[in-house]
């Protein structure tokens, strides 16, 4: 029979060389400061724990998971946030479109079935459109946002030497009133779809589900005195009078559910 003793030295000096230099955690080895100090404490970290007293407990994560950019990049999404805060902006009766998170909205929808135009025809041939038929353009929605962004950002730059986010606010409405009426062009399509396109994203982000990324904290809704996606009006639907229902979201019914 083998003799164990002989593995006991190569086991001993595997085991400093995780203690000092390093811990292995999850296939991750961490190593330097950080590593030597896990690797000194693993055996010791439960009793030096000290619970929270009562009444003091750590707070909850409070962040916001779904404000994160899936298509925009950096500048984009901060001409978005700019121009639709000029759209739709603060004031006495409430947040704006920069709070409510409709640039989140507007790079979500971007990076979504909608705005790859899933669901419609793009290929040739093309044939000119009635302004009745909608949506009619070669670009898809994404790209046409994208090009629409670059486009405002490159004209403020030619007029007024600085990119969109930093002009004043008035030279921002200038600067929107000019592609809303077609006083410059985007490769060849019309500014005004660009626009078109971006003002009702904004007012969509402004008043969507939450879950979608705008209208944070249902702030929208309140505004309105919109209930939002209650599970059922029977309660409510004979009474003469106003009912005002604290509004719910989707994702209220995941949780209540």
């Amino acid at each position: 029979m083998a003799n164990d003793k002989p593995n006991k030295p190569q086991d001993e000096s595997r085991r400093r060389f995780l203690k000092y230099s390093g811990t292995a955690l999850g296939g991750v080895v961490l190593g330097g400061v950080i590593g030597g100090l896990v690797g000194s404490n693993l055996n010791n970290n439960a009793e030096e724990k000290t619970p929270a007293p009562e009444g003091k407990q750590p707070a909850a994560d409070n962040k916001d998971y779904n404000q994160a950019l899936m298509f925009f990049n950096q500048d984009q999404f901060l001409t978005a946030e700019a121009a639709a805060e000029r759209l739709f902006p603060a004031d006495d009766l409430g947040p704006g479109a920069k709070e409510l998170g409709v640039a989140f909205f507007m790079d979500h929808q971007m990076d979504s079935q909608y705005g790859y135009n899933a669901r419609d025809y793009m290929l040739p041939p093309y044939y000119k459109s009635e302004e009745t038929q909608g949506y009619q353009l070669i670009f898809k929605r994404r790209e046409l946002i994208a090009l629409g962004l670059d486009a405002m950002n490159q004209y403020s730059n030619t007029k007024y030497k600085k990119p969109f986010v930093e002009i004043a606010p008035e030279e921002q409405d200038a600067v929107l009133t000019a592609f809303e009426k077609n006083d410059i062009g985007i490769k060849d399509v019309p500014a005004s779809n660009f626009f078109a396109m971006f003002l009702n994203l904004t007012l969509e982000g402004a008043y969507s589900d939450p879950l979608y990324g705008g209208n944070r904290n249902m702030a929208g809704w309140k505004m309105r005195n919109f209930p939002g996606n209650q599970m059922s009006y029977t309660e409510y639907i004979d009474k003469e009078e106003f009912v005002k229902l604290e509004p719910l979201s989707l994702h209220d019914h995941l949780e209540l559910g």
